[in-house]
């Protein structure tokens, strides 16, 4: 790992997020807590869930394993988040803590080993996994976003 990919990382996370943010914006409030189905997630539930998995994986990423022991993850589906002012707050504590690991790497960090569910993984393979997974999660957003606004979808959201 070096420090380029380091900031390509960042810059990718950065994209998600704002890609994240940009089509939250375009959507009323009640429909932040709409579901497709009894079985399908509301914009609101992949907020609460990708928060819960950044501030797992991320607190004391360099000294932890990335699945804490507090995390409960079934709980990050329950769609209980009441306000945009609520889900703004749980996504950005989760993308804060994200930044701040990334910021606190340094060159001594790059050979390091970290624990992912008990599996070793170098810094930037950890990385690249969490890019993968919250890019997953953001086109989620970005594909019930676009369902709810249909025609009123501002198309500059996404494109990169």
């Amino acid at each position: 790992m070096n420090c380029q990919f380091l900031t390509s990382a960042t810059n990718q996370f950065d994209y998600y997020k704002l890609l994240g943010e940009k089509t939250i914006a375009q959507l009323p409030e009640e429909k932040l807590f709409w579901q497709y189905n009894a079985e399908s997630n509301s914009v609101a539930t992949i907020v609460k869930h990708l928060s819960g998995n950044m501030l797992s994986r991320w607190t004391d990423f360099l000294t932890t394993d990335g699945e804490k022991e507090w995390r409960k993850r079934d709980d990050e589906f329950e769609n209980d988040i009441k306000t945009r002012i609520q889900l703004l707050e749980i996504w950005d504590k989760g993308w804060n803590c994200l930044f701040n690991a990334l910021n606190s790497i340094t060159e001594n960090d790059y050979d390091k080993l970290i624990y992912i569910r008990n599996q070793r993984h170098s810094i930037s393979d950890a990385i690249i996994r969490q890019i993968a997974h919250y890019s997953y999660h953001v086109g989620q957003i970005v594909f019930v976003g676009k369902m709810i606004c249909d025609k009123y979808w501002n198309t500059q959201v996404s494109h990169h």
